[in-house]
């Protein structure tokens, strides 16, 4: 096997720490727990207005995500 052939720890680094299954779904979820607490609070009507589109985001994230390797 040469050198060429792998992989640098940089581009590895980067696939493996960024693009890994766990933290995406954690940011997702934290987006659509975000979005129905926007939902649910009774104080600014553009926190709630913008409550669905935040809760929207959040799952098609997870959706995508859920697609990524672990």
């Amino acid at each position: 096997m040469s050198i060429e052939a792998t992989p640098s720890i940089a581009r590895r680094g980067f696939s493996d720490h960024v693009l890994r299954r766990g933290p995406l779904e954690a940011a997702a979820t934290t987006i659509i727990a975000a979005g129905v607490i926007m939902l649910m609070q009774p104080f600014s009507l553009t926190l709630y207005s913008w409550s669905f589109a935040t809760t929207l985001i959040g799952t098609v994230m997870f959706t995508i995500v859920s697609k990524v390797r672990e």
